[in-house]
């Protein structure tokens, strides 16, 4: 036996939208329950945590997050090696360190502006960071290694930026897809969310 009272094509006072989307009331540092991601509703399935899956968008941007962070530190982390004449293992070395530094700072920033004290910030940003940056690097630096003459190339040479361009790419086709698998399971750059 339906127990609802229907008024006009309402379940108590909500729409039929408002019962098939997530009406986004206020939660996880969110101020305001209008729709805050560009004028529409975010599903379950979009926002991250408990939700199936994740959008293509939202893995696209928290991926592409992640890949600006390492690519500072790892072209930081070449040049530096470079300058200082240093060999193919210690300068990629520094430049994996400084990729994973790089990562975790832009995470550690934004969550720190959001009022979370240090100790905090540090684990949201190894959480939501830690995966995407490892698989981010191992394939980026392992592009390069296989790339003929591309370890051996300098800063002004082409075959070092193609190969390094060329290993973000792949990089990022390969991150996007575990990014959007992570957060839909609540993971990842899920955990930033209620931070943003």
């Amino acid at each position: 036996m339906d127990h609802t009272i229907r008024h006009g094509g309402t379940h108590h006072g909500h729409t039929d939208r408002a019962d098939a989307l997530h009406d986004h009331a206020p939660h996880h540092g969110h101020s305001e329950p209008a729709e805050p991601h560009g004028g529409r509703v975010e599903t379950h399935a979009e926002h991250g945590p408990g939700g199936a899956s994740a959008s293509w968008s939202t893995a696209v941007k928290a991926t592409l997050h992640c890949l600006t962070g390492c690519a500072i530190g790892e072209i930081l982390g070449m040049a530096i090696g470079t300058a200082l004449l240093w060999g193919n293992v210690p300068t990629m070395a520094l430049a994996i360190a400084l990729a994973f530094l790089f990562g975790y700072s832009f995470t550690l920033v934004a969550v720190l502006r959001a009022g979370v004290g240090l100790k905090a910030a540090v684990k949201v940003a190894l959480a939501a960071d830690t995966l995407s940056i490892a698989i981010m690097e191992l394939v980026d630096n392992g592009i390069i290694a296989l790339t003929p003459g591309a370890m051996d190339a300098h800063l002004t040479d082409g075959l070092f930026w193609s190969a390094l361009l060329g290993g973000f790419a792949v990089a990022f086709l390969v991150t996007t897809p575990v990014n959007k698998w992570m957060i839909g399971r609540g993971k990842g750059h899920a955990v930033v969310h209620a931070y943003h």
